[in-house]
């Protein structure tokens, strides 16, 4: 009998994970004209009420609108620049807009949409599309939404549009529904600069219809390609249990295929960037097997590597399901390893932002920061020596980088980590996001031991993999696995400082001094963070001591004179601001100090530079 149920548990957890997956399915039909830059699609929402409340109205996503004018959310927040590219605002063809031309419920009823802003008061945002029903959907039932639609591509700008020389790449572009919490209260956010996506799973059937001149790429598999009287052609994708679509077409495409581990890796290259190609196929399989290794399995059958044009760099660096934007300094050796970290960071996305799905517009962090942290774990193994820079014997580690735009902040404790993306306080959504956050895993994982992050990491992909897993869910599994395998009995402690809270860290050591009696000195907390360290006393007869260290602020004497102290000798603490004050010594070895603070100088100077 318990054999049974157990079965039955099993079995209704899995038919219930299968249906999760199948929220928001599209069927979509667009066609691109190059000479306009337009778009005109026809989409299928098939789309099922997983929550436990009867819903009045539907939102969707209309992205593009970010890009209709001067005055939209997005354009505010950004004053039209993102990353290193700027929306030229002069020329009206650079705008993009998406407009929604008709919807009809189920084959029959017609419904009439309005824009709403629900994060502020600027009416003149149209990001959010909402429709009211006709009559509630009840919990647990599926409804069908036809849905005409035009759109105009804006000039490339912040991972969508259009670049010179007929390079399209297109992402966030047609109306996309957005997430209904279990409550029945609608999750759908305005387009802010300082955000991203957050939607629900489903299969995409997408056919595109462009001049045949055209190579196409796409997330999912390509399933058929037909040419068409008139010199067009059709290029047919299906992909199952992503939330997302994008695709990109160039006359210039270069498409070059290997198969690693099962997966079809497609890199599609700009002619000039040929060369190159060895390089993104090496990086993305060392994140292949790292990933695999550490945290869990690729799942998909395809991954598509898309090199953006030059003029089109304004859509590097972007990830999409199965489907990852690169991209190469162009001129730049393989003494500075862009590409391999672009490369790497995207493909880590593939776990925490295209499976995990976490909401990034209210926990950026938990997609962003999860994918700084094992970019710099995957890059630090993978390129030891100066991961991101090697040049002429001076390095530059993925990880260290990481902290280093941390500690530099001016002000450290201005805002938590677990924070609306949009209001982060201005300036600090790169920090906060992703490199802060990669330092806090990093010194969770230095505090827990490398097993024990690593079952945390696989843990929580696999119990809440296509489940959109929110900030709690990852500390109660950090939780349960550090309290049954570490000294900790739970990490809030931790994540309270860290994650949640503003806290800072400044450990220092004082007072250093010996007399007749013996030496003492100070361990002093100057911040307010309290983590255990090591700290190493070394004493004028050679013998040292170790222990460890709560960060409360108190005196240390001993019985013999000592020599040195420092606190945390093996650089566990990647948050402590200042690493210049955790040693004293009773006479610094001068010659040693001014070689490595030459070289450190110049180490910070590159630090800058690449921050």
């Amino acid at each position: 009998m318990i054999t049974r149920l157990l079965l039955l548990l099993l079995i209704t957890s899995l038919q219930l994970q299968a249906q999760d997956l199948n929220i928001a399915n599209y069927a979509i039909d667009v066609s691109l004209d190059p000479a306009q830059k337009m778009l005109r699609g026809k989409q299928r929402l098939t789309w099922t009420n997983t929550s436990t409340a009867a819903i009045t109205e539907l939102r969707f996503h209309t992205y593009l609108n970010a890009f209709k004018d001067a005055e939209s959310t997005f354009m505010r927040g950004s004053g039209g620049q993102l990353r290193n590219d700027r929306l030229d605002t002069t020329h009206q063809t650079h705008f993009g807009y998406i407009k929604v031309e008709q919807a009809v419920l189920n084959g029959r009823t017609r419904l009439e949409g309005r824009y709403i802003q629900p994060d502020n008061l600027n009416i003149h945002d149209q990001t959010v599309l909402l429709f009211p029903l006709p009559a509630p959907v009840a919990p647990g039932e599926t409804l069908t939404l036809d849905m005409d639609f035009s759109a105009r591509l804006p000039r490339i700008f912040a991972r969508t549009g259009w670049a010179a020389r007929d390079y399209f790449f297109v992402g966030q572009w047609f109306p996309k529904i957005g997430v209904l919490e279990k409550t029945g209260t609608w999750n759908c956010h305005q387009f802010h600069a300082n955000t991203e996506f957050f939607s629900d799973f489903g299969e995409y059937r997408v056919n595109i219809t462009l001049p045949g001149r055209f190579v196409v790429a796409g997330t999912g598999n390509k399933i058929a390609e037909k040419r068409l009287k008139g010199g067009n052609k059709i290029v047919s994708f299906q992909a199952r249990n992503v939330h997302d679509f994008a695709w990109t077409a160039s006359p210039y495409y270069k498409e070059i295929t290997e198969n690693f581990r099962g997966i079809t890796l497609q890199a599609y290259l700009q002619p000039e960037h040929l060369s190159k190609a060895g390089r993104y196929f090496e990086s993305v399989k060392k994140a292949i097997v790292y990933m695999e290794e550490h945290v869990g399995k690729y799942p998909h059958s395809t991954l598509s590597l898309i090199d953006p044009s030059k003029d089109g760099g304004g859509s590097g660096g972007m990830e999409y399901p199965t489907l990852i934007t690169c991209g190469a300094t162009w001129g730049a050796g393989t003494w500075v390893k862009d590409q391999e970290v672009v490369t790497i960071h995207e493909f880590v996305h593939q776990y925490f932002q295209g499976m995990l799905a976490s909401n990034e517009f209210e926990d950026s962090w938990m997609d962003e920061g999860f994918t700084q942290y094992l970019e710099g774990r995957i890059m630090d193994a993978a390129y030891p020596g100066g991961s991101v820079f090697n040049f002429f014997g001076f390095t530059l580690n993925d990880a260290a980088a990481s902290r280093w735009s941390y500690v530099t902040m001016d002000h450290p404790a201005i805002a938590p980590i677990r924070m609306d993306a949009w209001k982060y306080p201005g300036g600090t959504y790169s920090v906060m996001s992703y490199t802060k956050p990669a330092t806090v895993l990093r010194t969770l994982q230095n505090l827990v031991g490398d097993p024990v992050m690593d079952e945390i990491l696989q843990t929580y992909f696999q119990r809440f993999r296509f489940r959109h897993p929110v900030p709690q869910d990852f500390f109660d599994t950090a939780n349960e696995i550090a309290g049954r395998r570490t000294r900790f009995k739970d990490l809030n402690w931790f994540f309270g400082q860290t994650i949640l809270g503003t806290r800072v860290c400044d450990y220092a050591v004082q007072e250093l001094k010996n007399t007749a009696k013996g030496g003492s000195f100070r361990l002093a907390n100057l911040a307010d963070m309290h983590l255990p360290v090591a700290v190493k006393v070394t004493f004028a007869n050679g013998k040292h001591e170790t222990f460890t260290w709560e960060g409360e602020t108190r005196d240390y004497h001993f019985g013999e004179a000592v020599t040195s102290v420092q606190i945390d000798p093996d650089r566990m603490n990647w948050m402590d601001l200042n690493l210049m004050n955790n040693s004293l010594s009773v006479e610094p070895p001068r010659l040693f100090s001014l070689k490595y603070a030459t070289k450190m100088l110049f180490w910070i100077q590159n630090i800058l530079q690449w921050a």
